[in-house]
């Protein structure tokens, strides 16, 4: 009888088609740009591309973030995959200045409320231009344009939250702002004081003295945020998405039942299909999916239940690639015949592309200066990354003026 009535108020729909959109760093040579494509786990003739340049990131950054953030040239790349529910998943790779975390909660700030993101590049880069390519590509992929103050505030959050982790940590910094922001839009907070008395409270929950100077900064993102009408539930599917919190056994027993049904599961769609190998055993990844991913481990010890409702409705609707595959051994072992499955495909490993990545600086393990540094002196005929005029997407080498975007 329950499932009856379960099956009964689930609603058949299909989430609409959706082109999924790449972006390219134009200073990439062809042969990084193709390495994209199949860090990403797609090709050219299955995605739409868009190159994204450095003229199209200042049209944000500037006046915002400083020269050295800002640079001459683009290396930062994205796979973006518009979602009907589930909030913003977001994994990002080679990038140093920029986490996945901060990069979901600016989304938010310019308007996305449902998508799956992979932000990265072939070499180490800052990252600070990427959030640019994202919004041009999650507005081709879904057909909708987002508000450029909205965009405007993104960055200028994007900007506030890693200066200010340069003194307090990412962790700390993408906590407050996340709180004061959540309060802000939830509370309807407009008054100077009012913002002022939340930034003061998220501030002792995270145990941070703020100078004055970064006290106004937040203060006044948080006024240009105010101004704009928002979601509250999808900005809390969202933050919920990076803490790792869960919405309860019920609530999430039916996200996994209408997943069934609408081909959305919620589990990151294209951030599974990333071939993190070819960017070689030193790269920094780091995803949201992280935090959703431990929570759930957390939790496993009481899970048992909940894995056999989900199995149930998959086994009444089509069942699974797994169960099928252990009946068909579960029969042949019964009847003694050999064992002739296939060995899987050994990891992918692009020897090439990985030298070429190591090449370009990115070892990132210890200190992402120390990368940069290490681009000193290297031979700079085939990587874009050395060039002598700079570039847009990294932290400033203290050594050089060139910045990488």
């Amino acid at each position: 009888m329950a499932a009856a009535l379960t099956v009964a108020s689930v609603p058949m729909a299909v989430q609409a088609d959706s082109s999924n959109v790449v972006t390219l760093g134009a200073n990439l040579s062809e042969e990084q740009k193709t390495s994209m494509y199949e860090y990403f786990g797609t090709s050219a003739d299955e995605v739409a591309t868009i190159e994204v340049t450095n003229a199209d990131e200042r049209k944000y950054m500037e006046g915002i973030a400083s020269e050295e953030q800002i640079g001459t040239r683009t290396y930062s790349c994205s796979y973006v995959q518009p979602t009907s529910n589930g909030g913003i998943q977001v994994k990002v790779a080679n990038l140093t200045y920029v986490t996945s975390s901060m990069i979901a909660s600016t989304l938010t700030t310019s308007g996305v409320e449902n998508c799956n993101v992979v932000a990265a590049s072939p070499i180490a880069v800052s990252g600070t231009g990427a959030l640019t390519g994202i919004m041009m590509a999650y507005e081709k992929a879904s057909g909708e344009t987002l508000d450029e103050g909205q965009k405007e505030a993104a960055t200028q959050e994007l900007i506030t939250t890693g200066e200010l982790a340069d003194s307090v940590g990412q962790e700390a910094a993408t906590g407050l702002m996340n709180d004061v922001k959540q309060e802000v839009i939830e509370d309807g907070l407009t008054d100077t004081g009012e913002i002022q008395d939340a930034v003061d409270k998220a501030a002792d929950t995270y145990n941070i003295t703020l100078t004055e100077d970064q006290m106004n900064q937040i203060v006044s993102l948080m006024e240009s945020i105010s101004q704009y009408d928002y979601d509250v539930k999808a900005l809390k599917n969202t933050l919920e998405n990076l803490s790792g919190e869960s919405g309860g056994f019920f609530s999430n027993l039916w996200s996994s039942i209408k997943g069934i049904f609408t081909g959305d599961s919620g589990d990151g769609g294209i951030i599974n299909d990333t071939q993190d190998d070819l960017l070689g055993t030193d790269a920094v990844i780091d995803s949201t999916l992280d935090a959703v991913e431990s929570s759930a481990n957390d939790a496993e010890e009481e899970g048992g239940f909940w894995n056999k409702i989900v199995g149930f409705f998959e086994g009444l609707f089509g069942g699974n690639d797994a169960d099928e595959d252990a009946g068909l051994t579960e029969e042949t072992t019964d009847e003694n015949t050999e064992d002739t499955a296939e060995d899987p495909d050994s990891s992918l490993n692009n020897s090439e592309t990985e030298s070429d990545m190591d090449n370009a600086g990115s070892d990132t393990s210890t200190d992402p200066q120390d990368s940069l540094d290490s681009q000193d002196g290297s031979d700079t005929s085939d990587d874009p990354a050395t060039d002598s005029d700079g570039a847009s997407d990294s932290s400033v080498n203290s050594d050089t003026d060139q910045t990488l975007q």
